[in-house]
């Protein structure tokens, strides 16, 4: 189940804006194979602040920042690419942790949270998105939030299935649209807003200004819609 808020009150046409709404994309197909660091920069997008959080696994143990490793990892993803066409594309996905798999086979590994940016406001993103689902992930959120200076102006989420039985894989997409931001912050949570982690990578992921933006939208108060997609 995918849910999207759009965090809306008063919403006023400003001047035209001063900052740059640059945009990025990236696929992750021009860096090699292999660790990229605890912070990187590709296709105008910069990803960092990796597992640098607290919380509760899905067994309910603690992890701390830094336990499932600080380093992003392009991962050759190329048969998850053959058995999810629709999610993945090219050779490549990102990754996180402390292993990969060279090759075309791949490892999915755990995550608690990482952000990106452009350096730039924006009011639009995606990304595609390969999890497990079922077994011990199911009941879990992910989420991603645009924030514009430290505050939460847009969201999307995925509530991880939980149906029993074995965990799989499963694609799906997050996106933000229609509100400025300066940054972007995936994460995971349980029902009562507690942090945990979620087994994943992604691919594709796209920031721009919408078509025609003029100028800022200026933002006060606090108002929410909610579309809601099962």
């Amino acid at each position: 189940m995918k849910t999207t808020q759009t965090i809306i009150a008063g919403i006023t046409l400003a001047s035209l804006s001063s900052i740059a709404l640059a945009g990025g994309y990236t696929g992750f197909e021009d860096p090699r194979e292999g660790f990229v660091g605890s912070s990187f920069t590709d296709g105008g997008i910069s990803f960092y602040d990796l597992n640098n959080d607290s919380g509760l696994n899905p067994d309910g143990s603690t992890y701390g920042p830094g336990e499932y490793g600080t380093d992003f990892i392009v991962e050759n993803a190329t048969l998850a690419i053959n058995d999810f066409p629709g999610v993945l594309s090219g050779a490549h996905a990102l990754s996180w942790g402390t292993s990969y798999i060279a090759g075309d086979n791949l490892s999915i590994n755990i995550v608690s949270t990482f952000s990106m940016t452009t350096n730039s406001v924006e009011t639009d993103a995606s990304f595609d998105l390969l999890y497990f689902e079922n077994g011990p992930w199911g009941g879990i959120t992910i989420e991603l939030l645009a924030t514009l200076r430290g505050d939460v102006v847009n969201m999307d989420s995925i509530l991880i299935s939980d149906l029993g039985g074995r965990d799989g894989l499963v694609g799906d997409q997050l996106s933000v649209s229609g509100i400025e931001f300066d940054a972007l912050t995936v994460n995971a949570r349980f029902a009562d807003g507690t942090s945990t982690v979620f087994a994943g990578l992604i691919d594709n992921v796209t920031i721009t200004p919408a078509p025609g933006t003029l100028g800022l939208l200026a933002i006060s108060g606090a108002g929410l819609a909610r579309r809601r997609r099962g």
